[in-house]
């Protein structure tokens, strides 16, 4: 038996334990696990340093290194984000339907966990802590395989919440890390289909499309985010341009960040400048049409065909000018990813055709793309971002991990 398949082995015994524990139990370990994080604060900085200091050598962009480094801040924010979560409502054992059958049968459905999940994913280490928490609060096992650029971090996230959970009195092995950051260890994760229920990776685009073509065990695939703020002609221009500057700008190098700008043809000469002032300010990439260069002169490079497919995680922003709704939402529909969209206006019926016609997990009016996220939507955290249809879409939440069963009561039935 290799390494990992102890690993899952061990989950999947963790699992059958944690699938019965009490709302009390899976809280009391959360808010032991909030507790520890803070404690180890001076440790997990630490390891996140080492990492840094080696991304940084190796030549990592700044909009990556951004997402790799933590502070007290962050941490703080993580140990927030478990307590939020242990007061969520419990997902499991929810009654969704009870009704009795013509021949007396009492039929019910309740949700249960997923049981061992498998989460692959890249650069960010505060996914090891919220993808571990929603798992507990949600009765399943999980195994992180994370990124080797944080691979020190993770490592210290991880050692830290066993710890918590041992001394809650729940097995340890309800949250593990793989060891082996070689994509062999991946590669093994994909076929372990004794132990594993669900694999969701968590990435870039070659992480997520490696996932998606060699995996045995079933994938929920989450979000490569070639996220659309569309300008429409009546929108408020002064908000419109707040609004791209964040959604690009705030985080550039997480999913729900713009990567992409379209602005209607009447109003393109006076909003491409203001948009412009405010992008300036980080020195943003401007990728542009003929006409956004003929607006905004020389500073804007021509925009080739795959920068409107492109997921940029950078500075660097597409920008087109459009001849109204209806090219705005084809170009959407063709070149985005079914992450994020928005459109800014104050014409309603724009903006309920923008609503209706837009294929993606998540829609905004007068709103920036980066509010997609499992925290602000209500959902205390998130252990992913779906855009596919199947099971979920849109940010994972509790709801999200798990399944249901049906639930029967009889008195002596037999079938005729």
């Amino acid at each position: 038996m290799t390494a990992i398949e102890a690993q899952g082995a061990a989950a999947k015994a963790a699992a059958g334990i944690l699938m019965n524990c009490a709302s009390g139990v899976k809280n009391d370990a959360l808010l032991k696990v909030a507790d520890a994080l803070e404690a180890g604060t001076d440790a997990i900085l630490e390891a996140n340093e080492a990492d840094m200091d080696a991304a940084r050598e190796s030549g990592m962009q700044p909009a990556l290194l951004d997402r790799l480094a933590l502070d007290e801040g962050r941490i703080a924010g993580v140990a927030k984000g478990v307590r939020d979560v242990a007061a969520l409502a419990d997902p499991i054992g929810q009654i969704t339907r009870m009704e009795t059958r013509p021949n007396g049968l009492v039929v019910g459905r309740t949700t249960v966990p997923l049981g061992v999940i498998a989460m692959i994913y890249e650069a960010r280490p505060n996914v090891t802590v919220d993808a571990a928490v929603l798992c507990l609060k949600s009765g399943n096992a999980v195994i992180l395989r994370g990124g080797k650029e944080a691979f020190r971090s993770n490592n210290a996230f991880t050692k830290i919440m066993r710890a918590a959970l041992r001394e809650s009195g729940l097995p340890e092995d309800c949250v593990s890390l793989v060891q082996d950051t070689a994509r062999s260890g991946v590669d093994e994760l994909l076929s372990l289909t004794e132990y594993i229920d669900i694999l969701i990776p968590r990435g870039g685009a070659g992480l997520i499309d490696h996932v998606v073509k060699n995996a045995r065990v079933p994938v929920i695939e989450t979000g490569i985010g070639n996220c659309h703020i569309y300008v429409e002609a009546s929108a408020d221009q002064d908000m419109a341009a707040q609004i791209t500057y964040n959604a690009k700008c705030r985080r550039p190098s997480v999913c729900n960040a713009a990567e992409a700008l379209l602005v209607d043809r009447r109003i393109a000469e006076s909003f491409l400048p203001k948009a412009k002032k405010l992008l300036d300010s980080k020195n943003v990439e401007i990728r542009g049409c003929a006409e956004t260069a003929a607006i905004l002169g020389n500073c804007v490079k021509p925009a080739a065909e795959e920068d409107y497919y492109a997921e940029f995680l950078d500075y660097i922003i597409a920008v087109k000018v459009v001849g109204g709704l209806s090219e705005a939402i084809e170009h959407i529909n063709k070149y985005g990813t079914g992450h994020s969209e928005a459109i800014v206006t104050n014409d309603y019926d724009a903006s309920r055709r923008f609503l209706n016609e837009i294929d993606a997990a998540a829609v905004y009016v007068n709103a920036s793309t980066a509010f997609t996220d499992g925290g602000e939507f209500g959902l205390g955290a998130e252990i992913g971002i779906s855009t596919q249809k199947m099971h979920a879409r849109g940010p994972m939440g509790l709801a999200e991990l798990t399944s249901s069963k049906f639930i029967i009561y009889g008195n002596g039935q037999v079938r005729p």
